[in-house]
């Protein structure tokens, strides 16, 4: 972080510096003009025939001089900006290091079976941020076949969300009907929402749509017992509609982070029907690797300075364990070895000293005057020692 600082207090100058050469160049650019146009309308209202000629030719002469002197105090301060510009490449070499391949296995690309999985991985990648064109273009050279199966979700996805950019609820409204059960199933207000920004479109739309509005309302009955008190704000916003809900303590209702919102919302959840992450395995890796790499380059250099041979091996396996955050954990269903039952929150998994993992619930049965005994080393530990993986 400290690296990250010293860099943002270069960049700060250099905009400082930016903002200040431009007011000042503004203020001396529309001197000149407000100057020059003096002189312009000197010369018409008089003609130069009345005008002194010596007087006309000093002030032309003054005129130039100033217009001069300023030219070069806008390039001088404009290679001073160069200079602070130079200043952050140089903090950043200074505090960052731009060889990293000491910290990647040479052998990670090798074969042609993982280079067929980095290439899907960025394929997929870009189905999801609808790139589907750069896409294809990357399955024909790549070689690189994706199932119709695989495309479709994402194209789909990718049509509704452009729609609700545009901030056009049909197609959402469309596919949530559709999905409906399957949204109870997991819990969603995803339709409701979808419903409610409908009715909040209208409206906005002022008096001219209020039978309209009150004939939609009949789209919340299925939802009144869950949002009850959502649904009960939107129909008093009506007795506002003739003054403007702008106008109105219901004003609220018009703010337009809703529609960035309402994207979030139906990315995650049909995410969930289509049992994928809301991020791409992609961005989450480059996300994860820029967290690790710092800690990585550090751990290469103290192996280097103290010539510690056989603590960085080839296996796929890194020397020390880095913490990523909770964000980058992801699990499959664990089944505590010891207690045969299935974790939760409340009961997750704990993994030991020794790398074993069971239960929170075994390992407060298997703590004895404060000390544990692994049931498979067995190693004695500190309970207290034991590190949650999930959860």
């Amino acid at each position: 972080m400290e690296q990250c600082a010293c860099v943002e207090r270069e960049l700060e100058k250099v905009l400082h510096r930016f903002v200040m050469y431009g007011h000042q160049s503004e203020e001396r650019l529309d001197e000149l003009l407000r100057s020059v146009c003096e002189i312009r309308g000197q010369l018409v209202a008089f003609g130069v025939q009345d005008a002194d000629l010596s007087v006309l030719s000093q002030t032309m002469a003054q005129c130039c001089k100033n217009i001069k002197e300023t030219v070069q105090m806008l390039a001088s301060r404009h290679k001073d900006i160069h200079g602070s510009v130079s200043k952050v490449g140089k903090a950043i070499d200074r505090n960052f290091d731009a060889e990293i391949s000491a910290v990647v296995a040479e052998t990670v690309w090798d074969t042609p079976e993982r280079q067929k999985y980095l290439s899907e991985s960025i394929v997929e990648h870009l189905y999801r941020q609808g790139m589907l064109s750069v896409a294809e273009d990357l399955c024909q050279e790549s070689g690189v076949v994706i199932d119709m199966s695989m495309k479709q979700p994402f194209l789909e996805l990718n049509r509704i969300l452009e729609a609700l950019r545009m901030q056009d609820l049909r197609p959402a409204l469309e596919w949530a009907v559709t999905n409906r059960q399957r949204l109870l199933d997991l819990n969603s207000s995803l339709e409701f929402k979808l419903h409610r920004l409908y009715f909040i479109s209208l409206l906005s739309g002022g008096i001219s749509n209020q039978m309209e509005a009150l004939q939609y309302a009949r789209h919340f009955q299925p939802f009144a017992s869950q949002h009850q008190r959502d649904i009960q704000i939107l129909m008093g916003s009506l007795v506002y509609l003739r003054h403007g809900i702008e106008n109105s303590p219901y004003r609220s209702l018009l703010e337009t982070n809703q529609w960035a919102e309402i994207c979030n919302i139906f990315t995650r959840d049909a995410c969930a029907l289509l049992g994928l992450s809301v991020e791409s395995p992609l961005s989450v890796s480059f996300a994860s690797g820029c967290m690790a790499l710092p800690v990585l380059m550090n751990i290469k250099q103290v192996i280097e300075q103290r010539q510690c041979s056989g603590v960085w091996t080839h296996k796929d396996e890194l020397p020390i364990e880095i913490d990523l955050g909770k964000k980058c954990w992801y699990h499959s269903v664990f089944a505590c070895p010891i207690l045969r039952q299935q974790t939760s929150e409340s009961n997750p998994p704990m993994k030991l000293i020794c790398g074993h993992v069971i239960s929170r619930d075994a390992l407060n049965k298997l703590t004895n005057a404060g000390k544990l005994k692994c049931p498979y080393c067995p190693m004695e530990q500190n309970p207290s020692h034991a590190k949650q993986i999930y959860f």
